[in-house]
């Protein structure tokens, strides 16, 4: 796991990319933000997780595994998301299913949906956020819901506006895997 220094704290991070589509905008965002921040990229668009099932024997894929392990070791996560269908996407929904309170409680989790258009990504980010209160998670108060128009596709990247507010998100998130440490190490 890749350890991001900034502002003076050691954070381990970890960004999961929910979109399944490999040339998605949430892909380029994740991407960002994994290049920019040294954050761990889990990219469900190239994942071999499977369905989830609810069988025992699913937790002992190496793919689950792993999956596991990061979100464990991390100091803080960023879920981030396509809009489909007014909720976050179904892959991202599935690898939320193989995690749980053992994973996430008060770890700081930043929110990031990706808009097609118009429709603003708000509802994305409040399934993200009910999940994320299921499972005992620090769902920040911040998040962030980018829009076509932010993207910088030529260069795999944000444009100057969404490149700074996707600092203000992760400093943010800073704040509260200060905290997480301060009572977690």
């Amino acid at each position: 796991m890749q350890w991001l220094s900034w502002r003076g704290l050691d954070m381990k991070l970890v960004i999961i990319n929910g979109s399944p589509r490999k040339q998605g905008r949430t892909g380029i965002a994740s991407r960002f933000i994994s290049r920019t921040y040294g954050a761990e990229l889990i990219d469900l668009s190239t994942s071999s997780l499977p369905l989830y099932k609810g069988e025992a024997e699913q937790y002992q894929l190496e793919e689950v595994v792993q999956l596991q392990q990061a979100i464990k070791e991390a100091d803080g996560v960023i879920l981030a998301t396509p809009e489909y269908h007014n909720s976050m996407s179904g892959a991202l929904k599935n690898a939320l299913d193989f995690l749980s309170a053992e994973q996430f409680t008060n770890k700081p989790v930043a929110l990031l949906a990706v808009a097609g258009g118009g429709k603003g990504g708000i509802n994305a980010l409040n399934s993200m956020r009910t999940v994320g209160r299921g499972v005992y998670a620090n769902v920040i108060p911040k998040q962030l819901a980018l829009d076509p128009d932010q993207f910088d596709y030529e260069h795999d990247g944000l444009n100057e506006a969404a490149a700074k507010s996707v600092a203000e998100l992760i400093d943010e998130l800073n704040l509260y895997a200060k905290a997480f440490q301060a009572v977690t190490k």
